[in-house]
């Protein structure tokens, strides 16, 4: 479903408001870099997570048992594990490494009363105050 024009106007300020708040964050995001990071640690996931079942059987199935122990199997599961912890840490701090970084640039030491919380909550703020405007002056 298309949007409106408001709508379209709406984005578009909120847009130029991302770029004036945070250009790298916002060259960022546009730049798809962060999606991309995201869909190549999937894939390496999903490489380490079969070669961890391919170990993991290979361990079960191979008469190598050093004291009556599968260590190939061990180290299979193992690699699994890391394969998991890997898409999950892939997937919820690969965005939050980026804006991170891109925040630490723009408000570092040198400005210790600019704190994330009072940045971010200061943008949506003034965000819903505009759109509630906005919202009142078109009914």
């Amino acid at each position: 479903m298309p949007l409106s024009e408001h709508e379209q106007r709406m984005l578009e300020q909120i847009e130029s408001a991302l770029y004036a708040e945070d250009p790298k964050f916002a060259s960022t995001v546009r730049g798809g870099r962060l999606r991309s990071a995201t869909g190549r640690r999937r894939i390496q996931s999903a490489a380490l997570f079969v070669l961890g079942l391919c170990l993991l059987v290979a361990g079960i199935a191979l008469p190598v048992k050093p004291g009556g122990f599968p260590i190939i199997s061990l180290f299979g599961f193992i690699v699994m594990f890391g394969a998991g912890v890997l898409l999950l840490l892939g997937s919820t701090g690969g965005g939050r490494r980026g804006a991170d970084a891109s925040q630490a640039g723009n408000g570092g030491p040198a400005a210790p009363g600019k704190g994330k919380p009072r940045k971010s909550g200061g943008f949506a703020a003034r965000m819903e105050d505009r759109f509630r405007r906005r919202f009142e002056q078109d009914n």
